[in-house]
């Protein structure tokens, strides 16, 4: 893999400042909780979504639950421990808190920062990093000290003293930093990752960490991470284990998304998934979320020059199709596409895939490489393939040309918007359909209530859309991202012994 994955999505600009609980038991596991605080219209958008995970062994941390949006819990730094909030981020593998010497951010002020004076198990690194964080980076150094996570104290644990803290920063007030579980090939300067410590330094018996998020907005716990085991009382029935399709990331291969009895098309031969516990929402591929959106009846954004397509070239674009001549030269044939055009321009997004927190999410990919290896491409032609492709999903199903036209018209009024909120009519929820995902030859749905967000706006109630567009070119591409929304449906367990994912129906 020729890329760098910053993997970072991050939705609902939202979280709740309590402090996690750690607790043990006769069991050996340690448990990290989450909590959850009531969300309202300023907050969600003053604030920033990341998620924290559970592992279940020895070790429980419990985690804090912010709109069902964003999960944190506590750690402890140096000796005697300074507290810090962080999101367990399996999507990056870098520890990183605000430093003492951090005083020309703004938001630095509102959040813990390590003092290295105060600890007597400091040592001094000082090597110069930068943390992909966002669209950019965030200046830090390295510096050493043992950390306390739930009941386990990591010695010497290597992390990242940030300096200086950007604008999105003041976003996230109710955490402070991010811990990292995610693979060491790609931590900033190799540092060894919290999780590898563990293992290596004998914390855990089983190299495992499992993961419950709570969507019980009147719950005190929000949720739990357990290293080193699996929580029995939080999942139903057993676990489906699929294996990771690389050793980067906690990556795994989904098939077809289903709407009611209908597949979406483009992930029949499978696609990507990263399974991150920092993103909020889920992110996928725009052919398939303006589908989704469609079937949901959420709000999108009205493309006037995809309708102009339909309308102007949708006869010919059907022609060609049941004449049998290849998708991808059909929008080249009638003169909307180039003839030089690369297979890595089939692409909705703009070169940033960034959206920003005041717009209610931030896509963080992993990969900053992406928009470099996409070469431009006009929206018309990108809005060409999408209807190519549209009629060939509805001609498998054996629809009539005139009901496919009018739907793909559908289509282009419900694309994702990329820079706002997909709204849902509260009152359509008992009404709309369940999304399935099949991995590992299992459904998994998930109902409506489990991928939308309900906010309270005063004595009112605004229901959000949980799907946002991520179009990632092949070869790393189709890509999904499946966050918070998902994982809040399903207990999760992170199997680093044996490079699998495990999902079971949450309890």
């Amino acid at each position: 893999m020729g890329f760098k994955y910053l993997l970072v999505v991050t939705c609902f600009c939202a979280w709740f400042g309590s402090l996690a609980v750690t607790t043990s038991s006769s069991d050996g596991l340690l448990r990290v909780s989450l909590k959850r605080r009531s969300l309202d219209i300023n907050s969600l958008n003053s604030a920033k979504i990341k998620e924290v995970g559970h592992h279940l062994k020895a070790n429980a941390v419990y985690l804090k639950n912010y709109l069902d949006a964003q999960y944190f819990g506590e750690i402890g730094i140096g000796s005697p421990p300074q507290s810090f909030r962080v999101v367990f981020d399996t999507g990056s593998s870098n520890l990183w808190v605000p430093s003492s010497k951090c005083v020309l951010s703004i938001a630095c002020y509102f959040h813990s920062k390590y003092r290295s004076k105060l600890s007597n198990t400091y040592t001094k690194i000082g090597t110069p990093c930068k943390i992909p964080y966002g669209r950019g980076h965030i200046p830090g150094f390295f510096s050493q000290d043992n950390l306390r996570v739930g009941e386990i104290i990591v010695k010497d644990q290597q992390f990242a003293e940030i300096t200086k803290e950007g604008p999105l920063a003041l976003l996230a007030l109710h955490f402070d930093g991010i811990l990292g579980l995610g693979f060491q090939n790609k931590s900033v300067g190799q540092v060894t990752p919290v999780w590898y410590n563990m293992i290596e330094q004998g914390h855990v018996n089983q190299k495992i960490f499992s993961l419950w998020l709570n969507p019980d907005p009147m719950a005190k716990i929000g949720g739990e991470i357990v290293f080193g085991g699996i929580d029995w009382r939080h999942f139903k029935g057993d676990h489906t284990y699929v294996p990771l399709t690389q050793k980067d990331y906690w990556q795994i291969e989904v098939g077809d998304i289903i709407l009611p009895n209908n597949p979406t098309g483009l992930c029949e031969g499978g696609c990507a998934a990263i399974i991150d516990s920092g993103t909020s929402l889920i992110a996928g591929p725009t052919k398939i979320v303006a589908q989704i959106n469609h079937a949901i009846g959420a709000e999108g954004y009205v493309s006037y020059e995809c309708k102009n397509i339909i309308h102007n070239y949708g006869d010919s674009i059907w022609e060609y199709i049941i004449s049998g001549l290849k998708p991808e030269i059909i929008c080249v044939d009638i003169g909307i596409c180039s003839h030089n055009r690369s297979s890595h321009t089939m692409n909705f997004l703009n070169q940033s895939l960034t959206l920003t927190c005041s717009d209610a999410f931030e896509t963080r990919t992993h990969n900053e490489s992406w928009g470099e290896s996409r070469t431009k491409e006009s929206p018309l032609c990108t809005f060409c393939d999408m209807i190519v492709f549209w009629i060939q999903v509805q001609l498998k199903q054996r629809n009539t040309k005139e009901k496919i036209l009018k739907y793909v018209d559908e289509l282009c009024e419900k694309l994702p918007n990329p820079v706002g909120q997909t709204f849902i009519d509260c009152n359509n929820i008992a009404t709309m359909p369940q999304i399935t995902f099949t991995i590992g030859n299992r459904s998994f749905p998930l109902s409506p209530e489990q991928y939308m967000l309900r906010i309270e706006e005063g004595c009112s109630t605004v229901c959000y859309g949980g799907f946002v567009s991520l179009d990632v070119p092949s070869p790393q591409g189709p890509l999904w991202v499946l966050g918070d929304l998902f994982l809040g449906a399903y207990h999760t367990v992170f199997d680093y012994g044996n490079l699998r994912i495990g999902f079971a129906e949450a309890a």
